[in-house]
């Protein structure tokens, strides 16, 4: 299979109890949420795993070993190229982590995603990163008003997240704004939606592949 000339970019944080899904805790318990949060990443690196690009980074924060079951998820990011992240806020994290990404691999177009869309497939990313080729930057919508993917040209283009709100419902729209001001063009790619609360479990699961981790752990969560 031919590889795209992409970069596939996933930012994610240890899925440590306590720390991780702390919205879906206030319903499962933190230690439910983090094995749900374990799920969601791992589907999610499989899926960029089964994408045909030319490189596969994780920018990466926590503490592996305060993770259950610390060893799969070890044995999988091992087919990764890993950067730790870093920046005071999530906004600089996003776009340090478009810069080291290129830094380790080279500044190819890259796609970005979270481990909040465990629903994701290989084929989608694929189809994302094609249009990425023939575009300045695509943006993938979030239901609640974020973005679940965002793919650019050259790292550097992702500076722009640095003055970006996160995490509020217009964050998509100051996103794509932000890129615009400066000049690049964003295709608008498949909305999905994200998983922070319980209420958000059944829609994405009912999307997610057979046999996937997220739609084992929620049902044994009793969600």
């Amino acid at each position: 299979m031919t590889r795209l000339p992409v970069t596939a970019l996933v930012v994610a944080k240890a899925p440590v109890p306590g720390q991780a899904k702390t919205r879906l805790a206030v319903t499962v318990g933190n230690e439910m949420a983090a094995v749900i949060a374990a799920a969601a990443l791992l589907d999610t690196l499989d899926a960029v795993l089964a994408t045909p690009v030319a490189a596969r980074v994780v920018a990466f924060t926590g503490d592996l070993d305060e993770v259950h079951n610390a060893a799969v998820l070890r044995a999988k990011l091992a087919d990764f190229i890993v950067v730790g992240q870093r920046g005071d806020t999530f906004a600089e994290r996003l776009a340090n982590a478009h810069l080291d990404a290129a830094a380790a691999v080279g500044d190819r177009p890259i796609v970005q995603i979270g481990m909040d869309t465990p629903q994701v497939s290989a084929d989608l990313l694929a189809r994302c990163a094609q249009t990425l080729l023939g575009a300045d930057a695509v943006l993938g919508p979030a239901r609640d008003g974020g973005w679940w993917l965002l793919g650019v040209r050259t790292a550097a283009m992702a500076d722009c997240l640095r003055d970006v709100p996160m995490s509020r419902s217009d964050t998509g729209a100051l996103t794509r704004k932000a890129l615009q001001d400066r000049g690049i063009g964003v295709v608008i790619v498949d909305e999905l939606a994200d998983v922070d609360t319980a209420a958000d479990v059944d829609f994405v699961r009912r999307r997610c592949p057979q046999g996937g981790r997220f739609p084992f752990a929620t049902a044994a969560a009793g969600l």
